[in-house]
């Protein structure tokens, strides 16, 4: 099953994600979980200020371990952090 994993940044903790951020590309990397991901930025682009990947994973439960073991949320980088079900319909590759 695929899920998708969102987390909204607290205000200010740029400094929090950057020190963070190998290991949260290491942890993620090392699951060989996540079909897509990246950052969500300010509207220019500039600054980092959340996550959003998607996961595959046994279980809802499954997918909510990957995401509270994951660096940043172990961080407390996160205000919001959520999992939900999510069903591929555009964009998928041949």
């Amino acid at each position: 099953m695929l899920f998708c994993i969102t987390g909204i940044d607290k205000a200010d903790s740029l400094p929090l994600r950057l020190a963070n951020r190998e290991a949260h590309l290491k942890y993620w990397a090392d699951t060989k979980s996540a079909k897509i991901g990246g950052p969500f930025t300010s509207e220019d682009g500039s600054v980092l200020r959340g996550s959003m990947l998607i996961v595959e994973a046994a279980s809802l439960a499954a997918a909510q371990k990957l995401a509270t073991d994951d660096p940043y949320a172990i961080a407390g980088l996160f205000e919001r952090h959520e999992v939900r079900p999510w069903k591929w319909l555009l964009g998928q590759p041949a």
